[in-house]
């Protein structure tokens, strides 16, 4: 963690210390909700081991916005940065080894240190870019081309995630993702 913070933002060695300190280890099962549709997310996460996902249900089937794993943040962001109840859920595809740190603690520690606001508000940013650039694939590229962006920076997933959820992920009908996969060489 103590590197990934760093290489987004450099904050003092003591006080990066100290703040990494107050985030606690929580192992969760697969296939467990951690966060609930209409529940507010009272943590933020970092991911160690394994892989979650982010989704909304519409008419009982899910729609997959991202998938967190080592090393990034996991969580529903705008539930925790706003305190209000979540749109989505997030739940686990493989058991998971996370870190975890409240609200309270995150607004009091970036309260008193001008330097974690800064690396919070970085993170925010990269956040953001990522949203919009996902946002522009969604909208502005076909399906072989969203399936290969895919391909190109995450492939490790092809073999830890289900196709059903990667076509989601990826707005693909999962008929046409199979023969993506028959035909895009990987």
């Amino acid at each position: 963690m103590r590197k990934f913070l760093s290489n987004i933002y450099k904050v003092n060695n003591d006080l990066l210390d100290e703040y990494i300190s107050y985030w606690s280890e929580y192992k969760i099962p697969k296939k467990t909700i951690i966060t609930e549709s209409g529940k507010t997310e009272r943590y933020i996460y970092f991911v160690k081991e394994g892989i979650q996902k982010s989704y909304y249900l519409n008419d009982g089937k899910q729609h997959i916005m991202f998938f967190a794993y080592n090393p990034s943040f996991s969580g529903v962001m705008e539930s925790f940065l706003t305190q209000t109840p979540s749109k989505y859920y997030l739940e686990t595809i493989t058991d998971s080894k996370l870190l975890r740190l409240s609200y309270e603690k995150h607004i009091q520690l970036i309260k008193e240190n001008r330097e974690l606001e800064t690396l919070f508000r970085k993170i925010t940013e990269q956040f953001l870019l990522g949203i919009i650039e996902r946002h522009h694939q969604l909208m502005a590229f076909n399906t072989e081309t969203r399936f290969k962006y895919f391909i190109q920076r995450s492939p490790h997933l092809l073999n830890m995630v289900s196709q059903k959820d990667i076509a989601s992920y990826l707005r693909i009908d999962a008929t046409n993702f199979s023969k993506l996969i028959n035909t895009v060489k990987v």
